[in-house]
């Protein structure tokens, strides 16, 4: 990730309304919300959550697919994963230490690894 992508990315979610909303399309996962339900979770207006809508995927944080008469929006794990990695990627600096807490909230997302077949 390039550094002026990751400042439109920090700017995004240093709005209240804004990282609450990523946070929840995060916890909603692949099948994501549609804008009114992201309205009245958030307890915001439609229009108010239609601006902070566009201001994350102007961001690369979320993106959006209609599905019928609805938009739904998903967390871009993508652009999410950029970010992350955009922070940690000068960590260490070799001291594993430094990275300690990142690393233990990441092994909590890894997959679970796949039974041998016998």
């Amino acid at each position: 990730m390039e550094e002026r992508q990751a400042l439109m990315s920090f700017a995004a979610l240093s709005q209240e309304t804004r990282l609450h909303i990523v946070r929840m399309l995060v916890v909603a996962g692949p099948d994501g919300m549609a804008a009114g339900a992201i309205a009245e979770k958030a307890e915001v207006s439609p229009s108010n959550v239609s601006f902070h809508l566009k201001e994350l995927e102007r961001a690369g944080l979320i993106n959006q697919q209609r599905e019928s008469r609805s938009i739904i929006y998903t967390a871009n794990y993508e652009g999410l994963g950029a970010l992350v990695r955009f922070l940690m990627e000068d960590c260490c600096a070799g001291h594993p230490e430094i990275c300690a807490p990142a690393a233990d909230v990441a092994a909590c997302c890894a997959p679970a690894p796949k039974e041998k077949l016998q």
